[in-house]
């Protein structure tokens, strides 16, 4: 409604959002008590917390924790930069839509968990791999937000611009590319979920270190709670990164917020 205060909307859904957390949770703590189910196989979240608190504890969650947002940041960087330039290239050239823009539609629908053994082959087991699997992940989804952000762009500003005397790059830097900001934006947000599902299947398939790396190791070892725990992590950080990317968003471009209204998330 639009007599509603925004910040008393958000206090509202924080504690809506937490209240919901905290009844699930209970649930499942009852659950656990009742029902005769193995607590190794199915923990109770005191299980999982406690897990949580001794994987603190030793160091190995903020160590993996560290290298899995170290390879996420890194990938999903070099995926949207690469993928906003050849969207703006591929939405904006008929020649380079026909040729690079056909090679990476062949490209999109191959998986990113699929080219993991060919990165490895590749690559080896060193960072590399895991940044190129994610940079795999977050390229195509920016790519085509971009590709037909570019598109979509009226083509009656391009040429108001260009009537007053703009110059190719005046009207690329301050037409085509505001213009197209939104989808731009709204591929980067998809992307940042899939860097953290491209990043834990290359962390599983062969790694030292990062959260994927760690529900391996307690899959072999049959600790089910650490398991849970480095999910439910991977989970908060995930959460974490859409917020601040969110917030980064509507820092700079005030706009967004606008047009994201209803189904932001936030």
């Amino acid at each position: 409604m639009t007599g509603q205060n925004p910040r008393s909307n958000r206090k509202r859904n924080l504690v809506l959002a937490v209240t919901t957390v905290l009844v699930v949770l209970a649930l499942w703590q009852a659950a656990s008590s009742v029902t005769p189910v193995n607590s190794r196989l199915v923990p109770t979240p005191l299980q999982v917390g406690k897990a949580v608190a001794s994987m603190g504890q030793d160091g190995r969650l903020a160590k993996d924790s560290f290298a899995s947002i170290t390879r996420a940041f890194a990938g999903f960087a070099l995926g949207s930069i690469t993928a906003i330039i050849c969207g703006l290239l591929t939405g904006r050239s008929e020649l380079i839509r026909s040729s690079l823009g056909q090679i990476i539609n062949l490209l999109r629908p191959v998986p990113a968990i699929s080219i993991v053994p060919l990165v490895i082959v590749w690559f080896g087991l060193g960072e590399t791999s895991k940044v190129f699997t994610v940079f795999w992940g977050v390229f195509f989804p920016v790519w085509i937000n971009t590709h037909v952000g570019v598109g979509s762009v009226s083509i009656e500003h391009i040429w108001a611009a260009r009537s007053l005397g703009a110059r190719r790059r005046t009207v690329l830097f301050e037409v085509v590319l505001p213009g197209a900001a939104t989808s731009i934006l709204a591929g980067m947000r998809a992307g940042i979920s899939l860097a953290f599902i491209c990043l834990v299947a290359a962390e599983m398939a062969g790694a030292s270190s990062g959260l994927g790396f760690r529900v391996t190791i307690s899959h072999l070892t049959f600790r089910v709670d650490e398991m849970i725990a480095a999910i439910v992590v991977l989970g908060l950080l995930g959460a974490l990164a859409d917020k601040l990317f969110l917030v980064a968003a509507h820092k700079l471009f005030p706009w967004y917020s606008r047009s994201q209204r209803g189904y932001q998330g936030d």
